[in-house]
């Protein structure tokens, strides 16, 4: 067996269960969108209030970041996956508590706090399983989770929300209860299921693999000078890293300065606030976003474009964000939201090539959470940068606008990638031929 069909083969095994996970995560992180409208209205919190209760979250999550990717390079991923999952589910189930603005912020801020290390957990993982040549689709796949998550979260919440008063309690809690104790079941399910790496998968032959280590090993010695001890002092003065972490913080303000008011600009559109109606329609640019994760992450690791790609695909988001608000006409308005939610998933596999590219060892778990922890800091800033364009500028328009203009300066970054930073995708062709 080569090594393309050993790759899909591990693909088969660890992605749909990785993407299970993603969906849990971007599920909890993100529901506070859903529950915006009724969870304010029962409250009275305001809106700059859930602008910052919504964004703390990534404070919380990047303190936490790089700790969290190299306890997980210790332990072991099943260990570590699981006491994530499973702590983040309990705290998203207790967010059914949070009826003032001081639970709210400590909540979220202790949500962040358990998830920490999860995504940047996993973009590590893969590249202990899966060579350079086939991570942007294998990427490409793990990023289903985030329009998944829209596209059965959205109705499933839209449901829960709807579900006001039974039992006693009101809809929003409902959402945050069963969601979050999904996740910690997912968990529980994570420990034994996934295995550290190649050396301890039973379900690969003894050739099989061999044959993988050996290509990742192979592949990993040409990764001069990007491991060894202080390696996160390294990364912190790598220009490289920090180049790609502020692309990676720019690209994550539009994506959630996008998903925690998308439910809301959806329900304007169609004249709706909440429920299941919204949820139904609020799916439709998260499926496009399915398509696009599939096919962009797919066509650059076919052709070795990344620079290119990345850049033309974060242009595209920022168009259709601009364009949501510019345009009067509501099913024109909502096609424009269709390419945003697309081009700010797919862009993200395609960006993470490049880290994964030149950093192997220690030197990943460091720098992969490092880019991710600024990334989380560009998550913070979103809702409140925002909340404070439309009150500066007395205008709705004024925060989406802003954060358009943010997807220019990304592109721009990433067309500044050094063609060097690319250059291992052909590199990794001769590994693997």
């Amino acid at each position: 067996m080569n090594t393309v069909e050993i790759s899909k083969k591990v693909a088969w095994r660890l992605l749909p269960f990785l993407l299970l996970m993603y969906v849990m995560a971007f599920l909890d992180r993100a529901n506070v969108g859903f529950a915006k409208e009724a969870f304010q209205a029962d409250t009275g919190i305001s809106n700059a209030a859930f602008a910052f209760g919504a964004g703390i979250f990534f404070l919380g999550y990047a303190l936490f970041e790089v700790p969290s990717n190299l306890i997980m390079q210790r332990v072991g991923a099943k260990i570590w996956m699981c006491r994530i999952m499973v702590t983040w589910g309990m705290l998203s189930a207790a967010m059914m508590f949070a009826d003032s603005e001081t639970l709210f912020y400590l909540l979220r801020f202790m949500l962040g706090v358990a998830e920490a290390g999860f995504f940047p957990g996993v973009i590590l993982y893969l590249t202990y399983w899966f060579p350079s040549q086939y991570r942007a689709k294998a990427m490409g796949f793990f990023y289903f989770g985030a329009p998944i998550a829209f596209i059965l979260g959205g109705p499933l919440s839209g449901f829960l929300l709807e579900l006001h008063g039974a039992g006693g309690l009101l809809g929003w809690q409902w959402m945050f209860l069963v969601e979050g104790l999904l996740a910690s079941i997912v968990g529980v399910w994570a420990y034994f299921y996934l295995d550290n790496g190649p050396k301890d998968a039973q379900w690969l032959s003894d050739s099989e693999r061999n044959q993988l280590i050996a290509a990742l090993d192979a592949e990993n010695r040409d990764k001069v000078g990007h491991e060894g001890h202080g390696s996160l002092l390294k990364a912190m003065r790598d220009m490289r890293t920090l180049h790609l972490a502020l692309i990676y913080a720019l690209i994550q303000c539009s994506v959630y300065g996008m998903v925690f008011y998308l439910p809301t600009q959806v329900g304007a559109l169609v004249g709706d606030s909440v429920g299941l109606v919204v949820g139904l329609f609020t799916a439709i640019p998260w499926i496009c976003a399915l398509l696009a994760a599939y096919f962009i992450p797919a066509f650059s690791d076919r052709t070795g474009e990344r620079r290119k790609t990345a850049a033309v695909t974060i242009l595209i988001s920022g168009c259709g964000i601009a364009l949501s608000v510019a345009l009067s006409t509501p099913a024109i308005a909502f096609i424009a939201l269709c390419f945003a939610a697309a081009g700010f998933i797919a862009v993200q596999p395609v960006f993470w090539t490049f880290p994964s590219a030149y950093l192997t060892g220690s030197a990943a778990a460091a720098g992969i959470a490092l880019i991710n922890t600024i990334g989380a800091i560009g998550a913070f800033l979103a809702p409140n940068l925002k909340n404070w364009a439309e009150t500066t500028y007395a205008s709705n328009s004024a925060g989406l606008y802003l954060l358009a203009s943010l997807t220019v300066v990304a592109a721009l970054l990433l067309l500044a990638i050094r063609r060097s930073d690319s250059a291992d995708y052909a590199a990794a062709k001769t590994h693997l031929s």
